[in-house]
């Protein structure tokens, strides 16, 4: 199967940092600032809103992989921008570049690189 998607895809979005973001409520760490598990996710849910759309009914992407630099804090109540990019296609594997900003400037960056599945094979094969 074909699939229509292409490099310079681009999507972003915007989130408001809840106390349940942060690393004491998440269990990553015990300062109340945005964390980083809640980061990776802003991120892959980016990149996977750019191409859910592009395809077929019955297929989606699951993350492979994210390489991710978390170089600043944020606190609750404050706004944090994601960026994705599509870089590359090969085949069924998505290659994007992320950022992340707040207020005060990037807050992070990430390469990630998504797979596009059958969903309904997918779970099969987990049975």
């Amino acid at each position: 199967m074909v699939f229509n998607i292409r490099n310079g895809i681009k999507n972003e979005q915007a989130k408001i940092v809840s106390e349940n973001d942060t690393a004491a409520v998440f269990g990553s760490g015990l300062a109340k600032v945005f964390s980083t598990p809640s980061l990776v996710a802003l991120m892959e849910n980016t990149a996977y809103k750019s191409v859910e759309n592009m395809l077929p009914h019955g297929f989606s992407t699951v993350g492979i992989e994210i390489n991710i630099k978390h170089k600043k804090a944020t606190l609750p109540g404050k706004q944090i921008n994601c960026k994705s990019v599509i870089t590359k296609v090969d085949g069924k594997k998505i290659f994007f570049q992320i950022s992340a900003f707040d207020q005060h400037g990037e807050v992070g960056t990430a390469s990630h690189i998504r797979y596009i599945i059958d969903d309904k094979k997918f779970m099969d094969n987990l049975k």
